[in-house]
């Protein structure tokens, strides 16, 4: 353990740079989780069921001694040597065996109870191969073992290491444990003959697991590996959800080209203060799910403020580097290692009551994280969600014309704007974005000149549909407005004030130029930042709300992850991530805030930027949603 220096100290000794002080934003969690609102079990609790345990395996394992004596069931090897190969000669001496002969190795926790109980699959990352990472979701395994789900930590410690471009393995491994537990679930006389719901079945995966279980949700309809049609696949397994931990993405690339995975709810999980998947690499992922076929998906995405990428597991902890970890990272800004698994706890087993057992209380959840204030450890979120049905009007990613919408009839405007473009949506690693385009949006309401009180009209951004898309539509209070948006740093400049009109106006501003007075300097807007939402019906009449009554509207905050002063700022593109968070307005708040607007005519929607003078935002997804299903959100006045 390294000795802790003052904050503001520098080490002394030769080639050692300054450690730098914490720097952290201010925690808002008070005024933003102060409710509690759902009035549902908190899933983060144990169930009623007594929890049991066995492994399963090959019964011959030479270095863990529950893979070899302790075998409830056995399970034959596989041959994953199409999948990941090595030159590594000690990897093989290590283990006894190579890639040609995988074991199916699995710890299980399941209730006591006759079933049949869904069934959960979770596979660790990447970390040192000596240092077994399967034992480390004990938690999640007893948590929902005493809930009714049978949760299996799946063992892949053999491809761990100096491995490269395995994690096609990886995923394939998932889909080879599903084959054995439906030969478990048909094998009369054996522990879950019949116990196992193979129609509810959820794979979940940290870090380069995370990757792992796209790549199984892809696989598991191929009816071949897509870089090698000798290998045929007959999965088709009845996977219903993904859990991504902290996930990667693009290690593995199915014909060179992004994980496609459809119609399959998604989760994705992530820390800001993460040390090893240093940037919010699972939305592109999240972006990527499409859902196709009508049924009631949905996909949500989690970022907790202070988060790293070990604490989920409690083998690896701290380690986001390693053993050296102490000595490269600022561990003393992390929240507890109980308070990131608490999270984990909570929306994890939220999301699998909601998908695998069809529990739509726990939608509100994932729409709007305030519901749950009680529940969550206090620090900061930001969320993203879309249910199959959105009605996107925009995602800004379909073309390069910036006045067209996603869907036809769908006309785009700015007013007053000082940046309006669509641009990818960068991540906090250079050059590294999540693959989808955004609209960014700039403004300056003050007008130049000496008077810096004086304001324009405030800027704003329009999407107007056309009368046969709004009938077709058939909009009304049932619905809401969804859009995703994050504030960022960038500040355009006042707004240039009107053309002079007369020869005396001209001569004036020349003498004043002429004089060189100094500027006078504005100082940065440090009020909350916020903007109204304007909905508009076919007679004109327009219902406003503020948009913070549905989340938080956080400018960017700060991520300092390393010790040494200046490495952050060395090391990412920025010392922030832009996270868009996603807001559901419901329509019938509009009508609330002005009875004579008609939610069955809604013709346009506006974001009027009139409660921050200056600022610029990224703006995605917006669309219409049917919000029927387990609704609830925290309204204005209960605090935001």
């Amino acid at each position: 353990m390294l000795n802790r220096l003052p904050l503001a100290a520098c080490l002394l000794s030769a080639g050692v740079a300054c450690v730098q002080p914490t720097r952290l934003s201010r925690d808002d969690s008070g005024v933003i989780l102060a409710r509690q609102a759902l009035n549902a079990p908190n899933p983060g609790e144990r169930g009623r069921y007594a929890v049991r345990h066995l492994y399963y395996g090959s019964g011959t394992d030479i270095r863990r001694p529950y893979f070899k004596d302790s075998v409830s069931i056995k399970t034959a090897t596989v041959d994953g040597s199409k999948l990941a190969s090595t030159d590594d000669k000690s990897r093989k001496k290590y283990w006894g065996f190579g890639f040609d002969k995988m074991p199916v190795n699995g710890r299980v926790w399941y209730p006591d109870g006759d079933g049949p109980f869904p069934l959960v699959l979770i596979v660790h990352g990447n970390h040192n191969m000596k240092e077994f990472s399967d034992p480390g979701y004990g938690y999640l395994g007893e948590l929902l073992a005493s809930r009714g789900f049978i949760m299996v930590s799946v063992d892949e410690n053999f491809l761990n290491g100096n491995t490269r471009n395995e994690n096609d393995a990886r995923g394939w491994m998932l889909l080879k444990h599903l084959e054995a537990w439906r030969a478990f679930n048909d094998s009369s006389g054996r522990t879950f003959y019949h116990k196992v719901d193979t129609t509810r079945i959820a794979l979940m995966g940290h870090s380069r697991g995370g990757e792992a279980v796209a790549v199984a949700g892809a696989f598991n309809k191929l009816p071949y590996y897509p870089d090698d049609a000798k290998l045929q696949f007959k999965f088709n397994f009845g996977i219903r959800s993904l859990v991504a931990i902290a996930p990667i993405d693009g290690q593995y690339r199915p014909t060179g080209r992004p994980t496609p995975v459809e119609n399959i709810s998604y989760l994705v999980i992530h820390g800001s203060h993460d040390g090893d998947v240093s940037a919010f690499s699972g939305l592109a992922q999240w972006q990527r799910i499409k859902f196709t076929d009508g049924k009631p998906h949905f996909k949500s995405a989690v970022w907790m403020y202070r988060a790293n990428h070990g604490q989920w597991n409690t083998v690896w902890n701290n380690k986001d580097n390693g053993q050296r970890s102490e000595r490269w990272l600022n561990l003393d800004q992390l929240v507890s290692p109980e308070e990131q698994r608490q999270l984990g706890k909570v929306v994890i087993t939220a999301f699998l009551e909601a998908t695998l057992r069809d529990k739509v209380e726990y939608l509100p959840i994932f729409r709007d994280h305030r519901v749950i204030g009680g529940w969550l450890p206090k620090t900061m979120y930001a969320t993203r969600f879309e249910e199959n049905g959105l009605r996107a009007l925009a995602r800004f990613d379909e073309d390069v014309d910036v006045t067209t919408g996603s869907v036809a009839g769908v006309t785009l405007k700015g007013d007053s704007l000082s940046t309006w473009k669509e641009a990818n949506v960068p991540l906090r690693w250079r050059n590294a974005t999540v693959g989808h385009n955004a609209v960014w949006l700039g403004w300056n309401n003050r007008v130049a000149g000496d008077d810096t009180t004086k304001r324009g009209q405030p800027a704003a951004f329009s999407l107007t549909m056309t009368d046969s898309l709004r009938g077709a539509w058939s909009t009304d209070t049932t619905q809401a407005i969804v859009l995703s948006l994050a504030p960022t740093p960038d500040e355009p400049g006042p707004r240039s004030p009107p053309k002079d009109t007369t020869k005396a106006d001209s001569a004036k501003k020349a003498a004043e130029a002429k004089s060189k007075k100094p500027a006078i300097k504005v100082k940065p807007d440090s009020t909350p930042f916020d903007l109204t939402v304007e909905a508009v019906d076919a007679s004109g009449t327009a219902a406003r709300v503020a948009l913070s009554a549905y989340g938080p509207v956080r400018r960017p905050l700060d991520i300092y992850v390393m010790r040494r002063k200046g490495r952050d700022k060395a090391n990412y593109a920025t010392t922030y991530e832009i996270v868009l968070q996603t807001y559901v307005l419901p329509l019938a708040d509009f009508v609330r805030a002005q009875p004579g607007f008609d939610a069955g005519r809604l013709r346009s929607i506006r974001l009027l930027f009139d409660r921050t003078v200056a600022g610029t935002v990224v703006l995605s997804d917006v669309g219409l949603s049917k919000i029927d299903r387990g609704f609830m959100t925290v309204s204005a006045a209960s605090g935001r």
